[in-house]
Order: C-alpha cells, then sequence, then structure tokens
C-alpha cells in the first residue's frame, strides 16, 4: 500500500526513475481497487455503461489515476535508461503491449543514469 501511496503523491512527476517495486505493486492495487469498484459499479449503476464498459465509478477512478499511472510508467522507462516516450510503443496492438510488459520488468540501472539515481536505497 506504500507504493500506491507513494505513486499517487508523485501524482504528474515524470522526472526521475521508479523501481520495478513501486511500479508493479501499483499496477497490483490499481487492479484490486479497479475489481472493487468495478463490483460496486455493477452493483449500483445498471443504467450507466461507457463504450468502455465502464461504470460511473469506474470512469471516474480511471481519470484520478490516469496521469499518475503515465507519470510512473515514464518514470518506471527512465529507471531502465530509455526515454518515457516508449510509452508510445504500447499502442501498438499486441506487440506494444508485450513490449511494454517486457520493458516495465527489465532490471534498472543499479547506478546513476542521465535520469537520477537509481531509486534503490
Amino acid at each position: 500500500m506504500n507504493y500506491y501511496v507513494s505513486v499517487l503523491k508523485k501524482y504528474a512527476e515524470f522526472n526521475g526513475r521508479a523501481g520495478r517495486a513501486e511500479y508493479w505493486y501499483f499496477v497490483l492495487f490499481n487492479l484490486i481497487i479497479s475489481i472493487g469498484i468495478n463490483i460496486i459499479d455493477s452493483a449500483f449503476s445498471h443504467d450507466f455503461k461507457t463504450s468502455l464498459g465502464l461504470g460511473m465509478f469506474g470512469l471516474i477512478y480511471s481519470l484520478v489515476v490516469f496521469i499518475p499511472s503515465l507519470a510512473v510508467s515514464v518514470r518506471r522507462l527512465h529507471d531502465t535508461n530509455r526515454s518515457g516516450w516508449m510509452i508510445l510503443v504500447s499502442l501498438i496492438p499486441l506487440i506494444g503491449a508485450i513490449w511494454i510488459i517486457i520493458l516495465m520488468a527489465t532490471k534498472g540501472d543499479k547506478e546513476k543514469n542521465k535520469y537520477g539515481a537509481s531509486p534503490k536505497k
């Protein structure tokens, strides 16, 4: 939970680096919260569904965490010494998503790189 809160504290911070733990714990908590919100949406808001299949609460949550998700992804790419613009690879159908997962799972630089000091303490 600490990693999730730390990502939200750095709401729109695209500079610096994010370690694998920070990124993947954020993804995990995001998934758990999204499942819970989806259950709540199914129970309470039968009339409202977007074209993405999101209910009202899911849409609000998605909008709230969109920028932090993008920011932690960019910082994670910085940890592997790649430009944040590499996130656009995810727009390539199927292959892009697989490639981004591989990049996010790659071990970061142990030493300082052009994006800053290592996030490991």
